[in-house]
């Protein structure tokens, strides 16, 4: 469905016409212009997928797993001129699951996120909406779209670094190496210390149980499951599918 252009001024004066008195948006993705706000008598509020100011951007969901968050959030707050720094009206915590992936997460705060709208918009609708906390932009950190620097991996880095890189970035976009000639994006790993210590972090193996490993930092890392980086469609690879690309190509660059 396409997004409506809030800047035209005949959808101005058809929204102002209405006489609301709240505009609410959830997952919205674009700025909603302050003329578009000031439509509604108490401006506009949304919710945002983090408890703010920390992880203000379009990828919360990414760098809470990534940075290790032990707890992450949702944060409704109003919104202004630019993304995710209005000041906040309320907000409800979420501890992270070490096992929950970037989506797995998603769908955790979605029904959060949307109690926490209800219970705010019915404030406003009694006439006592809750008292605004202005941000601490000091304590502010970024979450833009993981870039493909990010997303890299680069093995002499510590295992439990590398494994939460893995699930911050599945299922998509996905953190990616290369195996021979074969780019590899990553979906399931786990770290393990069974593995042969003549190995140099970025080298890969296949141990006699069959499950291939690569090398790093401190560690090494099983492959257990993984996609061709040109073919996001295909079958997911499992581990004896990721070991025959090993056999066929020793090392990780």
């Amino acid at each position: 469905m396409m997004m409506p252009d809030l800047s035209r001024p005949e959808l101005h004066a058809r929204v102002k016409s209405l006489a609301p008195d709240l505009i609410v948006s959830w997952f919205w993705t674009k700025k909603m212009p302050a003329s578009f706000r000031a439509c509604a008598k108490h401006g506009a509020i949304g919710v945002h997928p983090s408890l703010l100011p920390r992880h203000r951007g379009r990828d919360p969901f990414f760098w809470a797993i990534d940075r290790g968050d032990e707890m992450t959030g949702v944060s409704a707050h109003i919104l202004d001129d630019e993304y995710d720094t209005g000041a906040v009206l309320g907000q409800r915590a979420l501890y992270i699951d070490p096992s929950w992936n970037a989506w797995t997460l998603a769908k955790k705060l979605d029904r959060p996120s949307l109690a926490l709208l209800r219970e705010i918009v019915a404030s406003y609708a009694r006439g006592e909406p809750p008292p605004p906390t202005v941000q601490n932009d000091a304590l502010a950190t970024e979450a833009p779209r993981p870039s493909d620097d990010d997303l890299e991996l680069r093995w002499d880095a510590p295992s439990a670094d590398i494994a939460r890189r893995v699930r911050a970035a599945s299922p998509w976009p996905g953190a990616f190496t290369a195996i021979g000639d074969e780019i590899l994006v990553l979906l399931r790993v786990r770290e393990t210390r069974n593995f042969p210590r003549v190995l140099t972090p970025g080298q890969a193996f296949v141990r006699k149980d069959g499950i291939p490993i690569v090398r790093t930092g401190d560690g090494a890392i099983e492959l257990l499951g993984a996609r061709f980086d040109d073919d996001e469609d295909a079958p997911e690879l499992d581990a004896s599918a990721i070991a025959e690309i090993v056999h066929a190509a020793r090392e990780i660059s």
